[in-house]
């Protein structure tokens, strides 16, 4: 079995960290998003509708136009860029929101997947998009970065 980051996840933070790489309030074509990011447009195109709904980007036409963060960086977790492409995490269906599982009180496995869950949940929410952003540029300039503290306690 894999646990994987979907494509459509993959997408999503890259063009977050695009657009958390340029300053506030500016904006970025989906098309310039698509060649720096090695995207496919279509698919970004999908991705951002989604960024789009769950009120993390804003788009607008026209001359000047473009695709812009909705707040800064530093208040977007990566909890929230998953959960705008991918809804809520959740590692079984017997903890998905709205589902009652009828072997809840009896089952040994479920108290493990719902702590595990809440600890995923938890890191994703500890790793800001600000975060991202910095640790990309250091990269890209072959400087170290360190994970954040949340993370390193792992």
């Amino acid at each position: 079995m894999l646990m994987e980051i979907t494509r459509q996840a993959d997408y999503a933070v890259r063009a977050m960290v695009h657009l958390g790489s340029v300053p506030p309030d500016t904006r970025v074509s989906s098309a310039a998003i698509s060649r720096a990011q090695r995207v496919p447009l279509p698919f970004l195109t999908k991705v951002i509708a989604q960024l789009v709904h769950a009120g993390l980007v804003t788009t607008s036409r026209g001359m000047g136009g473009g695709v812009a963060l909705t707040r800064s960086p530093e208040e977007i977790s990566l909890l929230d860029i998953l959960e705008a492409v991918e809804g809520p995490i959740t590692l079984n269906r017997c903890l998905m929101r709205g589902i009652t599982c009828e072997l809840q009180n009896t089952c040994a496995v479920h108290d493990v997947w719902a702590e595990i869950q809440k600890h995923i949940v938890e890191e994703l929410k500890q790793v800001s998009l600000a975060y991202l952003v910095e640790a990309q540029a250091a990269k890209s300039a072959g400087k170290p970065f360190q994970l954040p503290a949340a993370l390193m306690r792992m």
